[in-house]
């Protein structure tokens, strides 16, 4: 993980929209995309449940709205905050959205596309790799995840 001067995180708001998400029956991921200025642009938590849409991950809902505000499907100068490792598709999103740097919780062994499995931005015909800094908030939004799926499985 790089250093950065100056570095106030996001992972705080991720957090909260992925508490949402697990308050509606959803996997607990959130995403918050922070613009050039240093505002958030846009949040979303996972709804794939509630809109029967596999591709409603945080990330992608995230960068939708980012993009229809800035009316473009680029986001150079953006970063997103992720509570949990993007899986491949998200990865893939990211990299076509150009989002400048990417900063995520959790580690994802299981499903993840940056540091694990697809390794999506070390992939030669990936388009656009972001600077990926991980571990941010990582232990409470592993205890989210452990949280919510410990429940599911009582």
């Amino acid at each position: 993980m790089k250093e950065q001067r100056g570095f106030v995180s996001f992972m705080g708001l991720a957090l909260d929209e992925a508490r949402a998400a697990a308050r509606r029956g959803e996997v607990p991921v959130g995403a918050v995309i922070v613009g050039p200025a240093g505002t958030v642009v846009a949040r979303a938590g996972n709804r794939t449940r509630e809109l029967s849409d596999p591709t409603a991950h945080a990330e992608i809902l995230a960068i939708r709205e980012a993009c229809r505000l800035a009316g473009s499907e680029r986001l150079g100068g953006h970063d997103l905050y992720v509570t949990l490792e993007p899986c491949p598709m998200c990865a893939a999103a990211i990299s076509a959205a150009r989002i400048g740097r990417l900063y995520y919780g959790a580690a994802d062994p299981k499903s993840g596309g940056v540091a694990v499995g697809a390794r999506v931005f070390s992939h030669p015909q990936c388009h656009h790799a972001p600077e990926v800094y991980d571990g941010i908030g990582a232990g409470e939004a592993e205890a989210l995840l452990r949280g919510f799926f410990a429940l599911r499985r009582n």
